[in-house]
């Protein structure tokens, strides 16, 4: 997936094909968040910027690990939808049901590291927020939203699969997984609404 181009991954996505799917596009929204925080902190830097610079640089490193991270959970997510779907194809019957159920519990866990990096892609947003170039500030605010739909699609990728996993320990895990979702999306929202009253001034 890393390798194509743009207008073939949307033909894929477009496709009648199981992967890529929201799970992956989920991933994506967190990898184009991070990459616009990463970029809004390069445009952060020299003289100007000094006093700041030790939290540029963090949010620049921590932006470019978590920007392979997502693109990494976008390849996964992919595979793993197309074990839930390898396992739906197999014959009724007991071998079935236990292979559909570690399929699910794997198609989970990729949405759910999204949820965890995208909630820290928005606590990024607001640490460079105030410090940033302010000719950059709208792009805070649009990776502010696009963690945010990377949270809200990620979660629902998550609960999709809860159904169909027998342990009910990792059913539990996976949803405390979550529990944050909703102060992040009201943090993104936050952002959003500030960046749009600085510009409106």
């Amino acid at each position: 997936m890393r390798d194509l181009r743009i207008v073939d991954f949307l033909a894929e996505l477009a496709a009648r094909v199981p992967a890529p799917g929201s799970g992956a596009t989920a991933a994506l929204h967190a990898a184009q968040a991070a990459a616009l925080l990463g970029m809004v902190a390069r445009y952060t830097t020299g003289d100007r910027y000094a006093a700041h610079a030790e939290t540029v640089a963090a949010v620049t490193d921590e932006t470019d690990v978590l920007r392979a991270d997502a693109l990494r959970l976008a390849e996964q997510d992919a595979t793993a939808f197309t074990a839930v779907t390898d396992a739906y194809r197999l014959p009724q019957g007991e071998e079935r049901d236990a292979t559909l159920a570690r399929a699910l519990a794997g198609a989970a866990e990729p949405p759910a590291r999204v949820v965890e990096a995208a909630v820290r892609l928005v606590e990024l947003c607001e640490v460079l927020l105030p410090v940033a170039n302010r000719n950059l500030v709208t792009d805070v605010a649009a990776a502010a939203d696009a963690a945010r739909a990377a949270l809200t699609t990620a979660r629902i990728n998550v609960e999709v699969n809860l159904g169909g996993i027998e342990d009910e320990r990792l059913r539990e895990e996976l949803t405390a997984r979550l529990s944050g979702v909703d102060a992040a999306v009201s943090a993104a929202d936050g952002i959003a609404a500030r960046v749009r009253e600085e510009i409106t001034r």
